[in-house]
Order: structure tokens, then sequence, then C-alpha cells
């Protein structure tokens, strides 16, 4: 494909870094004229020769289903928040944190059936 065609075809950029993973946000055009994004995660590896490799991962939203796509992102963050709260819960950001374990196997809350009831806030994803 040639540089003439991608310049047209990438519409507007937006891009997101998150430590070892990078967002990629573009807007692109269809052949017919219409837009579409793509969701890019590239998350960068380190080999035991200490060079590194990228590995790739892409999504592809086209408008007929921005509004459902959005309405489950919203959903599932909403989720998320209201069972674990915003404060990041993970070993790589928290030097004291301990999993459970049971048997040798790590645990796994569950999911209150009346979590799924709850009223969730909107979150805009205008910038996006």
């Amino acid at each position: 494909m040639s540089d003439h065609m991608l310049e047209k075809e990438e519409i507007y950029s937006k891009v997101l870094r998150a430590g070892r993973r990078t967002y990629f946000f573009d807007v692109r055009s269809t052949k017919a004229g219409d837009y579409y994004l793509t969701i890019t995660e590239s998350k960068k590896f380190t080999n035991e020769d200490g060079s590194f490799h990228y590995k790739k991962h892409k999504i592809y939203l086209y408008k007929e289903d921005f509004s459902s796509f959005r309405e489950h992102v919203n959903e599932m963050i909403d989720f998320i928040i209201a069972e674990k709260g915003e404060e990041v819960i993970s070993e790589r950001h928290q030097k004291d944190y301990k999993k459970e374990y049971h048997n040798g196997q790590p645990q796994t809350a569950e999911v209150s059936s009346d979590a799924t009831t709850q009223s969730f806030t909107d979150i805009d994803f205008d910038d996006i």
C-alpha cells in the first residue's frame, strides 16, 4: 500500500501510553468515504537477550456498532468500579498486595446478583 493511500486513510489519531502498553485510537476512512474506528493495543515484550518486540491486537469498530459498543463498555466499567472501586489493586502497583489462595488455587470473588441491578453513571467517550 502506498504512503499516499495511508495518509488519505488516517483521518484522526490519539495515543494513550499505559506502562508497557500503548493504545492507538485511529479514525480511518472506508473506500466509500465513511469513517470507522480502529483501536490497537501494542504491548512491549523483552527477550532474554535484552532485545524487545511488540505484540499488537486491533479492533475495528464501525458506526453501526458505536451505540451498542459504548453501552457495553460503559456497563463493564461501571460494574468494575461498583464492585472494586477506582483504586488499583494489583501486584504490579502495590508491593504489599497478597493473593488469597485456597488449596493452592487463587480465589475469585463471587458476583452478587444485585450488582447488575445497581444504577450506573454515564461515561463520555467523546474524547476517544
